[in-house]
Formats: structure tokens, sequence, C-alpha cells
């Protein structure tokens, strides 16, 4: 029962942490889809007309969402274990009886609330001006869960690697945001020169981008079991790394 509760409480404690700043958490990435949607899928894409058998802002909208929950799963928990570090009171959290996997779920569940408002705000943002049919809603969930965890955990392990605040915007500026770019966000794989065609599949958030615009549109430029398969690996090995960090007391204990 006390572990339990333990949980619960750490739970509301990352949910809170972020709704206190929702003008810095939640407000930001609905202000900035609609000018994504605004510049890139009314005013260009017009000009662009369909991409596989779709409209270009349909087209485009799967990866936006995709774009904003892996940006926002990876800022929650990169940020909130880091201040957890830098104010010490971390090592509270280590006395107490959780089990690491639940102090690491616990921390990752509060990336996927915050993630899953912001997917459901940009979704609301996009129905203002497109209707998203949802072609398997279940992979949907699938994708948006899976990934907002596998992001989560990477925030985690880089907080627990960073040695100054700033070091956390390495990442998103250096791997995240240009992987994310080049997975086809606003581009299909087709539009490309043959060897980044061929580059393109060995980046991860290809597969995410395109598993989640199957999962709305019913068509992508990867296998959707590819797809599924690599979200899943991928959440397994960064989960299993930060729950052996937190074991091994990486940077947690002074």
């Amino acid at each position: 029962m006390n572990r339990l509760i333990g949980f619960q409480t750490l739970v509301w404690r990352e949910i809170v942490r972020f709704f206190t700043v929702a003008i810095q958490t939640l407000l930001p990435p609905l202000v900035s889809s609609f000018l994504y949607i605004f510049i890139f899928g009314l005013s260009l894409g017009k000009r662009m007309g369909e991409l596989h058998g779709v409209p270009y802002l349909q087209f485009m909208l799967p990866g936006m969402i995709m774009m904003y929950v892996i940006e926002s799963a990876y800022q929650n928990t990169s940020s909130s274990l880091f201040i957890s570090r830098w104010a010490n009171y971390i090592e509270e959290l280590l006395v107490t009886p959780l089990s690491y996997t639940e102090m690491v779920f616990a921390i990752i569940f509060g990336g996927l609330v915050r993630s899953m408002l912001i997917a459901a705000g940009v979704f609301g943002v996009a129905s203002v001006f497109v209707n998203l049919p949802w072609a398997h809603p279940l992979l949907v969930f699938y994708f948006l869960i899976l990934v907002s965890l596998t992001f989560s955990c990477l925030g985690m392990i880089v907080a627990l690697i960073a040695e100054e605040f700033e070091h956390l915007s390495i990442a998103t500026t250096f791997l995240i945001t240009p992987l994310v770019f080049f997975g086809g966000v606003f581009h299909s794989i087709e539009m490309l020169p043959a060897k980044l065609q061929v580059v393109s599949q060995f980046n991860p958030m290809f597969y995410m981008i395109n598993g989640l615009r199957y999962s709305f549109l019913g068509v992508s430029d990867a296998p959707i079991a590819g797809c599924m398969l690599v979200v899943a690996a991928l959440f397994v090995l960064l989960f299993a790394g930060t729950v052996l960090m937190f074991r091994s007391g990486y940077k947690l204990r002074k």
C-alpha cells in the first residue's frame, strides 16, 4: 500500500509540475502548430497538391503531431530529473520503498501525460482546418504512447549525463530536431534523391512518423510491421537503460 501511495504521489507531482507552468509547457506547441498549419499546410499545401493520394495538409499533420509528442516527452522528463538532481531532492526519492522500475515509470508517466495533452491540443487545432481520419485507431494510440514513453526515457538518460542545464538542449538541437525533420514530417521519402532515401531508412524517427501517418491515413513510406517493431524495440532498450542507470546510482548520489 505504501509503495502504491508513493507511486501515485510521484506521478501526481510530475503532472502538477508541468501544469503549474502551462503557459510554458502546453500553450507554445498549440501556437506554433497553428503557424505550421497555416504556412505549410494552407499556403504551400495548395501548390503541393496530393501525396500518396491524400491532400498535403492531411499528409503532414500526423508527422507534426509526432514531432510535438517527441519534443514534449523529452523536455518534460529531462528538465524534471535534472532539476531534481540540481536541487538534491532526488536523494529523498531514492530512500523511498519504491523500486527503481517504479521510480522510472512514474517519472516517464508524467512525460506521457504532457505529450498526450499536447497531441490532443494539436489535433484540435488541426481539426479547425481539415478533417483527419482515424484509419486505425488502436495503432494511433500504440504509436503515440510508445513513442512518448521512449523519449521520456531518453530525456531521463540525458538528464543523468548532463552537467549543466544548457546541456539538455544539445540533444534537442543536434539530434532530435534534425532526425525528426529528416524523418518525413513535411515530405515523403519518394521526394528525396535515391541515396537520401536509403539513409532515411536508418533514421528511427522515419518509422515513428510513418507509423502514425499510417494509423491516421492508411498510407506510409515504410511497412507498418517494421514501424511497430522499431518503436517497441527502442522503448524496451531505453527503458531498460534508464532503470539500469537508476539502479547503479549514476550521478544520483553524491
